[in-house]
């Protein structure tokens, strides 16, 4: 019998399989890539008797790819947070899905496992700019505010990463990083030991400098659009400059468009105070998906452009 452990490769993914881990060790072959790359399934050779976890891609997405594995006989743990659809009844699916917007992968699986690793679902909720529920999580385990702010910085480089066309834009491939952190069990030793930890921290820095150098090119009741250029450092910072500018002006939505050929890749966000609607506006696009705080377009050709920043503003403007 074979395993595989098939993760996104943001921080939540990342972190959600590491609490697993942690708690239930086995080898596997990992399945994982950019952020964007969802349709992970696909890439999965498991034949009868064989077992896939699945952590923080969406059913959705993968509905196809998952009903041929249950066909073969595969046993599949599904773990996620995103925009699900009707959820297969199967005896061999046991599936862990909320996409309510205020947890992520990391903290189902913390739910799983009551708790027993919850630092590092700190980080990913962190890192998937979930502020609020990270600090409560911080508050159940009476972290120091110095300490929470050494994990919200980790949770950040990590899902920082995971942005990209393909793993050359990143600094790390997700299962390199995964086995990077995989030794420790208290992110803190990750921290002050690994000096992956230090460059994804002060890379981010860079990138989001640059990425804050740049106009919106669309300042409406309902927020802000953001283009940022075709290239490494933009493709890497998108997510997370999406993610900053949400927390800096919580009462307002934000896209951030990256150019690709002949179009855009665009990250959007629900505002802090209304976390709804994200998903359904990307989902009125080929390509688009997500969660209900949180979604994405993976191409929306250039001369869509005006129809997504009036889409964006239907969507969000009547807060």
């Amino acid at each position: 019998m074979s395993h595989f452990d098939v993760f996104n490769g943001d921080a939540d993914g990342i972190c959600a399989l590491h609490q697993l881990r942690l708690s239930h060790p086995h080898g596997a072959v990992l399945v994982s890539g950019v952020k964007r790359d969802i349709a992970l399934l696909e890439r999965v050779d498991a034949a009868a008797g064989d077992r896939v976890t699945v952590l923080d891609v969406s059913l959705d997405r993968n509905r196809a790819a998952l009903l041929q594995l249950l066909a073969r006989g595969v046993h599949v743990e599904y773990f996620d947070h995103h925009f699900p659809g009707e959820i297969p009844r199967h005896p061999a699916l046991t599936a862990h899905i909320d996409p309510a917007p205020t947890v992520c992968t990391s903290t189902l699986v913390d739910r799983h496992l009551h708790g027993r690793h919850r630092v590092w679902a700190i980080v990913a909720a962190f890192g998937d700019n979930l502020g609020a529920t990270a600090w409560a999580l911080a508050a159940t385990c009476r972290l120091a505010e110095p300490d929470a702010v050494r994990l919200r910085g980790l949770g950040q480089g990590i899902n920082y990463n995971g942005y990209g066309d393909t793993e050359a834009d990143l600094l790390l491939p997700p299962a390199d990083l995964y086995r990077a952190i995989a030794p420790y069990a208290s992110p803190f030793d990750f921290i002050d030991r690994e000096p992956t930890a230090g460059l994804l921290v002060a890379a981010r820095g860079r990138d989001m400098a640059l990425a804050h150098g740049t106009a919106p090119v669309h300042q409406g009741r309902a927020g802000t659009v953001h283009v940022l250029p075709d290239a490494a450092w933009a493709r890497r910072v998108q997510g997370e400059f999406a993610n900053e500018l949400a927390q800096l002006a919580p009462g307002r939505a934000h896209a951030v468009l990256c150019e690709v050929a002949g179009g855009f890749r665009a990250s959007v966000r629900a505002p802090i105070a209304r976390p709804g609607g994200a998903d359904t506006l990307c989902r009125g696009f080929p390509s688009g998906g997500g969660r209900a705080a949180a979604a994405g377009i993976d191409r929306l050709p250039r001369e869509h452009l005006p129809g997504f920043v009036l889409a964006f503003e239907q969507a969000f403007g009547s807060g």
